[in-house]
């Protein structure tokens, strides 16, 4: 497996980790909660940089 293809794999397990933290601090704490956010907003980041790798 090459870096890139690890590097993908890498985003892809963070990403689903994140997505699934995000839930689960939306369905405690509300979906306006800071800390929701906070992990929707690097969630967006982490998809974005995601989507780089794929078109690239």
């Amino acid at each position: 497996m090459n870096t890139e293809a690890l590097s993908l794999k890498h985003l892809e397990t963070s990403i689903v980790y994140l997505r699934t933290h995000m839930i689960t601090i939306g369905i405690s704490k509300g979906l306006t909660h800071p800390d929701t956010i906070k992990y929707s907003q690097e969630l967006d980041s982490l998809l974005n940089e995601y989507h780089k790798m794929k078109t690239s």
